[in-house]
C-alpha cells in the first residue's frame, strides 16, 4: 500500500521526528511505500488565499497550482497518516492550514469525497491521559479530527492514537517511539 505521511514539526530532530522515523521503519517492515509530506521543511503556506477559498456555488472550482499539486500527491496514495504534536488541544496550524487549503469543497467533501482507504493520526501529547480525560480534551480531539475531518471527507476507516506524557518521561517517550513503529508495521495490514 502507498501511504502519504504528513509530518508537522518545526524540528525534524524532535521527538515527533523520532516517531516519524519509527513509523517509516514499521511501514517498510510491512512492505508499504511511504511518501513524506514534511510541511515545515517544504515551507507549505497554511494561509488560505482567495484562490483556494471554497466556493459553495461552484463545487468544480479549480484551485491554485499549489493545492492541485498537493491533491495529486494525495491521489498517488492509498492511505494517509499524520504525525504531529498536540498544541492547544489540536493539530499544529500548518497541518490545519494544509487541510483547509487542500481538502477542499468539491474534492474532499461536498459532491466528492477524498479517495483514501484509511487515515491514521498519531498525536504526541505532553500531558498525561488523566489530564486529557479530566477536561474532555481527548474526546474533543477525537470528534474534531476523526468525525470532523476523516469521516466527513469519506475515508472509511480512521483512527486517532494519542501518545501521552511525552514531556519529561523517558519511559513514555521510548514506549511512544516503539508504538509508532508498531503502528507503521500493523495499522495498514501487509502490503
Amino acid at each position: 500500500m502507498n501511504i502519504l505521511v504528513v509530518f508537522d514539526h518545526p524540528r525534524r530532530d524532535s521527538l515527533c521526528g523520532a516517531l516519524l522515523d519509527a513509523f517509516l521503519a514499521g511501514l517498510a517492515q510491512a512492505g508499504h511505500k511511504a511518501e513524506i509530506a514534511d510541511l515545515r521543511a517544504e515551507n507549505f503556506d497554511p494561509r488560505l488565499p482567495p484562490d483556494d477559498e471554497p466556493d459553495w456555488d461552484d463545487p468544480r472550482k479549480v484551485y491554485s497550482p499549489v493545492v492541485l499539486a498537493e491533491q495529486q500527491r494525495i491521489l498517488r496514495n492509498d492511505a494517509i497518516a499524520f504525525i504531529f504534536p498536540v498544541w492547544w488541544w489540536s493539530l499544529p496550524a500548518t497541518t490545519k492550514g494544509w487541510i483547509d487549503r487542500v481538502w477542499n469543497n468539491g474534492w474532499a467533501y461536498g459532491d466528492a469525497r477524498i479517495p483514501l482507504r484509511k487515515g491514521l493520526l498519531i498525536a504526541a501529547a505532553g500531558s498525561d491521559q488523566p489530564t486529557f480525560v479530566k477536561r474532555g480534551y481527548d474526546r474533543a480531539i477525537e470528534i474534531q479530527l476523526l468525525t470532523g475531518i476523516i469521516d466527513y471527507c469519506g475515508i472509511p476507516e480512521g483512527e486517532l492514537v494519542m501518545l501521552y506524557n511525552l514531556l519529561g518521561d523517558d519511559a513514555a517517550r521510548k514506549a511512544a517511539i516503539a508504538r509508532a513503529g508498531e503502528l507503521g508495521r500493523d495499522y495498514f495490514g501487509s502490503a
